[in-house]
């Protein structure tokens, strides 16, 4: 029997069993933009990170952003979203920094 056979074939004893009927989430859509919006290069990294309780800056910077993203999407006052804006900005320059900087370790070695 191939491994994905035998794969499947767990999976749907357990499905039998109802070891998946009671998961966080069930039927709602699962939100991958966080996963999308973390670069390529990083994201396998970001995501044992994030399943063993880890979370690193740049995770965490992603998710001030679409925080602040969606904070400002409900201010209906301009002075409120330039303020905003600025902060979502500064993350985003931080951001960028950080995985340039990656990048070029990254060359280096």
């Amino acid at each position: 029997m191939s491994f994905e056979k035998t794969v499947e074939e767990l999976i749907r004893q357990a499905q039998e069993r109802g070891e998946f009927d009671n998961l966080p989430g069930r039927g709602k859509p699962i939100d991958l933009t966080a996963y999308f919006d973390t670069p390529e290069e990083v994201r396998v990294a970001q995501s044992v990170l994030k399943n063993a309780g880890f979370a690193s800056r740049e995770v965490e910077l992603l998710k001030e952003i679409a925080e602040l993203k969606q904070v400002m999407a409900g201010i209906m006052e301009e002075k409120k979203k330039q303020d905003i804006r600025r902060q979502i900005e500064q993350k985003q320059i931080e951001l960028s920094l950080m995985m340039e900087r990656q990048r070029r370790q990254r060359r280096q070695k």
